[in-house]
């Protein structure tokens, strides 16, 4: 058995493990599935995530991290044990070191539940990072110099800003809008349009397939099957990526806004390294169509979409992993 330190990216949709030397080897949602009856568990991850608005009344689908945060304690202990004990089973690992990121805006408490569900799942020590800093760093940027470097990681729950030098956040700040805000925006726009009630998982596909941040084309559309709000039956309408982009407007306007805000808070040097080496977008929300074009083009600033978005945070904690002895300090 190894003692191999191990990074958890614990994101509102997506849990990512990075165990040192091996790299990124578990990605699922952070989802799992309870009988009612005697409190069990019944799946978790991809298996869980395929039951959502399937389920019988006495099986609860549970999304314990709510916001990058936990907001289930007991379900955020159970899908941690369950997913560490399955990576020990790959790479024979005991009593790990666990480096976890979390977003810019939590509180000492919601750092110390994250801890705390860490050491209950069997690591022997906790280190907790900030997600945008661990992003940046999976990105591929040098945060270490004395330049000014710029993230904005939209995940899940919420999308995190900060710009960066010499090594640590200068200035940062933490929305919660980001890819569920995307889904729910969607449901509520076919439903007041359309009198269709969509489910989270028929909005999550209609976001990856036409979503768009900006340019929407009314000639890409596709077929949604839900239920009609007036007559109960099913029913099927047809929307066009146009309609999307129009039903993400506002969301986006506030991540451009917050965006600003820390642009509004950063020392000049550093707003000038910025102008010059553009913004880095990272995080699965960051996959919406077009919407680097859209950041670039709000913020007059040039923005780039990180080589592998989803899994940057987890990426970064690798990386950190390798200095784990300065974190230590």
């Amino acid at each position: 058995m190894f003692r191999k330190d191990i990074g958890i990216d614990l994101g509102t949709a997506n849990i990512l493990i990075y165990v040192k030397g091996e790299g990124v080897i578990l990605t699922e949602p952070s989802v799992l599935v309870m009988n009612c009856d005697n409190n069990m568990p019944i799946a978790f991850g991809q298996a869980a995530y395929e039951m959502i608005g399937r389920t019988p009344g006495k099986i609860e689908v549970i999304k314990p991290m709510k916001d990058g945060v936990i907001a289930n304690f007991e379900a955020t202990e159970m899908i941690l044990n369950h997913f560490i004990d399955k990576v020990k089973g790959k790479v024979k690992l005991v009593k790990p070191r666990i480096l976890i990121c979390c977003p810019t805006n939590v509180t000492q408490v919601e750092k110390n539940s994250i801890i705390e569900a860490a050491f209950k799942a069997g690591s022997r020590k906790v280190f907790i990072e900030e997600e945008p800093k661990v992003a940046a760093i999976g990105a591929g940027l040098d945060i270490s110099k004395p330049e000014g470097n710029m993230v904005v990681d939209i995940g899940g729950g919420t999308t995190d800003i900060a710009v960066l030098s010499l090594g640590d956040i200068v200035t940062s700040a933490s929305i919660k809008v980001a890819g569920n805000a995307f889904d729910q925006d969607i449901i509520k726009y076919i439903k007041d349009k359309y009198r269709l009630l969509i489910g989270e998982k028929t909005a999550e596909n209609i976001k990856k397939t036409i979503g768009v941040a900006c340019n929407g084309s009314k000639k890409n559309k596709m077929n949604v099957r839900g239920r009609d709000l007036t007559y109960g039956l099913p029913k099927v309408v047809e929307i066009t990526e146009e309609e999307i982009e129009k039903a993400l407007e506002q969301s986006l306007d506030k991540i451009i806004t917050m965006i600003k805000s820390v642009l509004e808070q950063t020392p000049p040097e550093l707003s000038a390294d910025i102008m010059e080496k553009g913004i880095m977008l990272t995080g699965g929300g960051a996959l919406l169509n077009n919407l680097k074009e859209l950041l670039s083009q709000k913020l007059e600033i040039p923005v780039t979409l990180a080589e592998s978005p989803l899994t940057c945070v987890a990426e970064g904690t690798g990386i950190l992993l390798e200095k784990i002895h300065l974190i230590d300090r």
